[in-house]
Order: C-alpha cells, then structure tokens, then sequence
C-alpha cells in the first residue's frame, strides 16, 4: 500500500501564500535553494503524525470561483476549528464550506488561502453530531 509522504501548494503569489499558512496555522517555510522558486513547509514536528511538503509558484490559471474541486484537498488537525475559522479572513482567506459535524470522528470546515486553494481543517471530537 502506498501513502501520502509530501503535498504541494501552488500559489501565484507565494509570498502571500506564505504570510497565510504561517500566519493561520503557525507553519514554517524554507526556501529550497536548488535553483527554483520552491519553498519546503514544516508543518509540525518529526515525532508527530503527518506529514511536511512543498510550495511553489502556480504556473496557470488559479481556481476560479464556485467551481467543484480538481485537486487534492489536504485536511490539517487543529486544536479548534472555531479559533481557526475566527482568524481565516485576517490571515486573507475565507471560508469555503462552513464548520460542520462529521459524526462520531469531530468538525470539518474548508477554507479558501489567499490563492484560490482549498484547506480543509478538521478538530477531532467524537461527541460532534
């Protein structure tokens, strides 16, 4: 079985993309200094579950607006999806689909980054439902 050991996010600003993931979720960003704009994304330490990946400079169009996800969403663990959702729109993202229960596993909301990508962020509680 094969599993998911880096993500990538594609950003037509990658500088503001970087002041949004730092500022709402407290990641730290790196830039790769093999000869492309590519910056490497620590989001939590070694001995925790998940993993670290990589952001680069989008090379088309962004997302458009109302359209259906063609891409990979990838789903951070949070302390608190409220706190995260309060500071989304200050970080400059939004909401995309508000906070809602997933019974038996905790609460999932998904938000829009600066550059049209979708983040999900999920808080474990098995009481949610």
């Amino acid at each position: 079985m094969s599993r998911v050991v880096h993500f990538e996010i594609h950003a037509t600003d990658p500088a503001r993309a970087v002041r949004f993931y730092t500022q709402l979720l407290g990641w730290e960003f790196h830039e790769w200094t093999g000869g492309e704009e590519y910056w490497l994304i620590t989001t939590g330490p070694d001995d925790q579950p998940g993993i670290n990946g990589g952001l680069l400079r989008r090379r088309g169009p962004a997302p458009a607006d109302g359209q259906p996800v063609n891409a990979h969403v990838c789903t951070v663990d949070v302390a608190s999806v409220d706190d995260v959702v309060a500071r989304v729109s200050g970080a400059g993202g939004a909401v995309a689909v508000a906070k809602m229960p997933i019974p038996g596993v905790g609460w999932l909301a998904y938000l829009k980054d600066t550059e049209g990508n979708l983040v999900g962020v999920m808080q474990a509680d098995p009481a949610a439902g």
